[in-house]
């Protein structure tokens, strides 16, 4: 049994590299979770609390709510209530009583993600804030700006691709069958999010979600219910009964069938 987190391209070389030995192999990998805000939702709430889960851990969460999908009707009230959360946070050496969002692991990523930022710009996508390069006072080290994308269609690279940084897209649908069509129109299937006044039609939205996990108003965490995704997010599951079962594989004996036959009738045991 091999256990692996990580993205999805070490899932797929570690998963290549077992299958000569025919080991198992249970894989929790990358995501690009959509955050539906349904029109009844608390925008002035909803809006924020998603940014900053998308800008947990400098944006660093396999699960994290990346893709925001809003009405199309709300989608400049969201835009001027995304831009308001991202630019709440501060960017600095993690020591700082002040900072929300420290560096991002090395520069191979700070450069991945430099290199996305770059492609969301050349794609038309509207950079409501944040951008290329460091935040201002910051001239060396991994420290990457809070990042929102608005405008952003299914197709563009900021769309489709784990940033794995605190850059947060927003993308408008039409109705709510066009919500799950562009939540689900992803090779990633980790987490998925729904935001709703009414806790009946949320459930019914999540229910059409191809993801492992789906969070609705923004619930605590639950060490007891399942984790793990869909296609190339992974075929794993963490947490509770589900963590450890993967490890433990059942075995049987034909000693035990006799062994019962004999406790349970004397004629068995005799001709044994």
């Amino acid at each position: 049994m091999v256990s692996i987190t990580g993205s999805t391209r070490a899932g797929i070389e570690v998963a290549r590299l077992a299958a000569p030995t025919v080991k198992r192999v249970h894989q929790e990998l990358g995501g690009k979770s959509a955050n539906i805000l349904l029109e009844d939702a608390d925008f002035d709430s909803a809006v924020a609390a998603g940014v900053d889960a998308c800008f947990s851990n400098s944006g660093q969460s396999c699960n994290a709510p990346t893709r925001m999908l809003v009405p199309a009707a709300a989608h400049e009230r969201v835009v001027k209530l995304a831009r308001r959360a991202a630019l709440a946070h501060r960017v600095g050496p993690p020591g700082q009583a002040s900072t929300t969002l420290g560096p991002v692991i090395n520069r191979r990523q700070f450069e991945h993600i430099q290199r996305l930022i770059e492609s969301g710009i050349a794609c038309g996508a509207q950079l409501v804030c944040g951008g290329l390069g460091r935040p201002e006072g910051l001239a060396q080290g991994f420290y990457v700006q809070p990042t929102v994308f608005a405008g952003v269609t299914p197709g563009m690279a900021v769309a489709e691709e784990e940033i794995f940084g605190p850059v947060l897209v927003i993308m408008p649908y039409q109705d709510e069958a066009d919500a799950v069509r562009i939540a689900n129109a992803s090779p990633f299937g980790l987490a998925g999010y729904v935001q709703s006044a009414s806790l009946q039609r949320a459930r019914a939205v999540a229910a059409q979600l191809r993801v492992g996990s789906v969070y609705i108003n923004q619930p605590s965490w639950d060490p007891m219910a399942p984790f793990g995704g869909y296609k190339q997010s992974g075929n794993g599951r963490e947490y509770a009964e589900w963590g450890w079962k993967p490890f433990s594989k059942p075995r049987r004996s034909s000693a035990t069938a006799l062994d019962r036959c004999q406790r349970s009738s004397p004629r068995c045991a005799r001709r044994s």
